[in-house]
């Protein structure tokens, strides 16, 4: 069997699916997507592509290590995204051909289902008493939102005070078992960061997410130390080498690689590993499409550590399209008490409907992240 052809469709909302081919009619899917910059992912997976029409599908490590390695230059969101749909798509082969899903050619499941979270309150979050109450009505058990708008390096009580009020409320509508994260989105810088992480604490989160950016994880020690609230990070990192000093360093109590940001199955499953050495958990990062959670479901069906899984149905970016219009079964992604079983079928377990992927790549997406800006015209981190 050969690869004769990698297809890119960018699609609503912010979407980018890939379909690989094979000369015996086999074909698989992946979804190797930046937010915001799908155009110039597919450019990069039709560079990659070069390499891999030809090739035996099933030889998917050796295909990971050149498309990795072979480069010279190697690592980031653009590079390791394309590499991370690529991945997914070869897995699919693989399971197809075999007639097993994907979870079960890497050793077999841990576990029959995982749990799952829902995003509520937007980018600017608001009514999340009432959106958390709907969510619940739905089956979920546990939400996350964004913790704040635009926040200064050094700003004002209110801004700390407001956020208090919000999460404050949940807890009280929604009780002590009900899960909360709340997400930092990189929004504070060290200052303000470390006062919300402490202020929290009495709200017993399921965890803080992002409380400063990737590339300022040294504070996150600083912060560990005025909260009890465990920390989560590493949806802006890549590979397994840009983990390793938040690891070894002890800095944060989840990470949460994305597997269509972080080399895919290949690449995420030896991050997690390497993350239970460290007795860190795992919670994926997942507010894609239906190819990206299937992925993640595999791994999680894999991975002792996995503790949560995001997904996005019903997310603010979803409203031209949602998680299961691309798919013929949306049954196979059913929510029950806060759980979703996980995909038995061979490959990533779900099937791609084909028409509706034409239909959304004819409409096609500008998708872009809002710029943001404080009250004396400075950017301010979205």
């Amino acid at each position: 069997m050969k690869i004769t052809k990698l297809t890119t469709y960018v699609v609503p909302p912010r979407w980018l699916f890939l379909k690989v081919e094979t000369d015996a009619g086999v074909t698989g899917w992946g979804e190797p997507v930046v937010e915001g910059r799908a155009e110039t992912v597919a450019a990069c997976v039709a560079e990659l592509a070069d390499y891999l029409v030809g090739k035996d599908p099933s030889a998917i490590e050796d295909h990971w290590t050149v498309l990795y390695r072979g480069g010279f230059y190697r690592g980031g969101a653009l590079h390791m995204s394309a590499l991370a749909g690529i991945d997914q798509a070869l897995w699919d082969i693989k399971g197809k051909v075999l007639g097993q899903p994907v979870h079960k050619l890497l050793g077999g499941p841990v576990r029959g289902k995982m749990r799952v979270y829902s995003w509520i309150g937007g980018d600017r979050p608001d009514n999340i008493v009432a959106a958390a109450k709907d969510v619940a009505a739905r089956g979920f058990t546990a939400i996350k939102m964004l913790a704040t708008e635009e926040v200064a390096w050094i700003d004002s009580n209110a801004k700390i005070d407001a956020v208090l009020e919000r999460v404050g409320a949940l807890r009280e509508a929604m009780g002590p078992e009900f899960g909360i994260a709340v997400d930092f989105h990189g929004r504070l810088h060290r200052p303000m960061a470390k006062v919300l992480a402490k202020e929290l604490d009495p709200y017993a989160l399921m965890f803080i997410e992002e409380p400063v950016l990737s590339e300022h994880v040294e504070a996150l020690r600083e912060i560990a130390n005025h909260t009890a609230t465990p920390i989560a990070l590493g949806e802006r990192l890549f590979s397994r080498w840009d983990f390793k000093t938040v690891l070894t360093d002890g800095l944060v109590d989840i990470i949460q690689p994305d597997p269509s940001h972080a080399g895919g199955i290949t690449e995420t499953r030896k991050i997690a590993a390497m993350a239970e050495a460290y007795d860190v958990a795992l919670a994926l990062h997942c507010p894609l499409g239906p190819i990206a959670l299937a992925a993640c479901l595999q791994l999680d069906a894999v991975c002792a550590n996995a503790v949560i899984q995001e997904q996005s149905l019903g997310i603010h970016y979803n409203k031209a399209n949602d998680l299961l219009d691309y798919v013929t079964d949306p049954s196979v992604f059913a929510y029950a008490d806060g759980f979703v079983a996980i995909p038995d079928g061979p490959g990533l377990g779900i099937e791609i409907n084909e028409d509706a992927v034409a239909r959304g790549a004819a409409q096609g997406h500008r998708w872009r992240p809002p710029v943001w800006r404080h009250e004396d015209g400075s950017f301010a981190e979205w």
